[in-house]
C-alpha cells in the first residue's frame, strides 16, 4: 500500500537515498528544497526512476515563519532538513535556530493536517552523547553537555529533538513520532557534494591530520539509514527513538584500511599519537583549531563511543553493512567524483 510522503531537505545526503527508495516502492513523494528551479541541486532527484510520475519538488526554507503547512496533505512526513556544520560564525543563528524552528514548524504544520499519521525525524547520535564515557549508550540516553560554545552542532541536534518530544507531550497531536539517531553517516553520494562525514576520509588522505590520533568513530552506511526511514513508515514499527549505527573503528584501523586499499601513496598520517601523552598533546593543540573542531577533539580524543543497536534491528529488521564495506564504497565514490586520487595497487 503506497503512501504520500513529505520529505524535507530533499537534496540532502540521507534524504536523496531515502527518496530513491520511496520512489522504488511506489510512494508519491513531495520534496522540499530551497529552490525547485535550481537544477544543479535537484537534477539527481528528477533523474530517479519514477520521479517523473511520483516526485514533486516544492520550495521551503527552515527559517520562514510557516514553511510547511502548504505541503502537509500527506500520510507521513520525513523531516530530514537540518544544518550540519562543525564550524559556524554564530551557533545560535546558523545551527540551533534553524534546527529547532524547522522541527517545531514541521510538527505544527503536521498537527493542522488530519491526514498525517506519523512524523519521522532524522536526529543524530549527537542528541544522545557529545562525550562518550565508556557506558553502552541506548535510546534512553540524552546529550545534556553540549552548548552553543561546546560542540554547537551536537547542541543543535539535541535541542531540536528535545523540542520535538516536548511538542508531542504538550500538544498531544493525532500523529505519532519516530526519531532515527544515526552515528557517523558515510557511503556513496548521489551528487559531487561531499557530506561532512565523508569529508573525514578526504581529510585523512589529503594530509589534514598531522598524526594518527586516539579517535574512535561509530559508523553507519547512508543506505542503511535510508532503509530505516522507509521501514519506519510501517505502523508495525513502534513510535520512539532508534539508534542507527553499525560498529566502531578507530583511526589506526581506518588508516590501515586506507593504506591496504591502495591509498598509501597519498598523505596518510604515519606518526602515531594514540597513547596518553600523544592524546594530551593533541588536546592541547586542539585549542589552535577552529572552535567547532577544537571542542570536538577535546571531547572525543581517547574515548570510545559504545552503543546498543538492538532496538532498530529488532523493530525495523535493519541489517547493517560493516564499516569496512561502507568505507570501501565511500572511497570508490570519492574517487569517482574526483575528491581523492585513484588508488594504486
Amino acid at each position: 500500500m503506497s503512501d504520500k510522503i513529505l520529505v524535507s531537505g530533499a537534496t540532502g545526503f540521507i534524504a536523496s537515498h531515502t527518496i530513491e527508495r520511496l520512489l522504488a516502492a511506489g510512494h508519491d513523494v513531495v520534496g522540499t528544497v530551497r529552490d525547485p528551479k535550481n537544477t544543479s541541486k535537484t537534477a539527481h532527484l528528477q533523474a530517479m526512476s519514477g520521479a517523473d510520475q511520483h516526485l514533486t519538488l516544492v520550495a521551503a526554507d527552515l527559517t520562514d515563519t510557516d514553511p510547511f503547512s502548504a505541503h502537509t496533505d500527506v500520510d507521513v512526513i520525513l523531516h530530514m532538513a537540518s544544518p550540519y556544520a562543525m564550524n559556524v560564525n554564530d551557533a545560535q543563528r546558523d545551527l540551533v535556530d534553524p534546527a529547532v524552528q524547522g522541527t517545531v514548524s514541521m510538527l505544527t504544520a503536521a498537527a493542522k493536517s488530519p491526514r498525517v499519521r506519523r512524523v519521522i525525524l532524522t536526529s543524530s547520535m549527537a542528541a544522545i552523547t557529545d562525550e562518550p564515557d565508556g557506558r553502552v549508550l541506548t535510546e534512553e540516553d540524552w546529550n545534556d553537555k553540549s552548548t552553543p560554545a561546546r560542540n554547537p552542532y551536537y547542541y543543535s541536534k539535541a535541542m531540536a529533538e528535545r523540542a520535538a518530544w516536548d511538542f508531542m507531550e504538550a500538544e498531544k497531536p493525532h500523529f505519532d513520532l519516530v526519531v532515527i539517531n544515526p552515528f557517523l553517516v558515510i557511503g556513496p553520494a548521489h551528487t559531487a557534494a561531499i557530506n561532512t562525514s565523508n569529508q573525514t576520509f578526504v581529510d585523512i588522505i589529503g594530509g589534514a591530520y598531522p598524526a594518527v590520533m586516539a579517535l574512535n568513530w561509530g559508523f553507519v552506511d547512508v543506505r542503511d539509514v535510508a532503509d530505516a526511514h522507509v521501514a519506519a513508515l510501517s505502523a508495525d514499527v513502534p513510535a520512539g527513538r532508534y539508534i542507527a549505527a553499525s560498529a566502531n573503528m578507530d583511526m589506526t584501523e581506518v588508516v590501515a584500511l586506507l593504506r591496504a586499499s591502495g591509498y598509501g601513496h597519498t598523505k596518510l598520517p604515519k606518526f602515531k599519537l594514540t597513547g596518553a601523552i600523544g592524546t594530551a598533546l593533541m588536546k592541547l593543540a586542539s585549542f589552535g583549531q577552529p572552535k567547532g573542531i577544537g571542542s570536538y577533539l577535546r571531547t572525543h580524543l581517547g574515548r570510545i563511543p559504545r552503543f546498543d543497536n538492538t532496538k532498530i534491528k529488532r523493530e525495523m529488521g535493519i541489517t547493517f553493512r560493516s564499516p569496512q564495506e561502507s568505507i570501501q564504497d565511500t572511497l570508490a565514490d570519492l574517487t569517482k567524483w574526483g575528491h581523492i586520487p585513484a588508488p594504486k595497487a
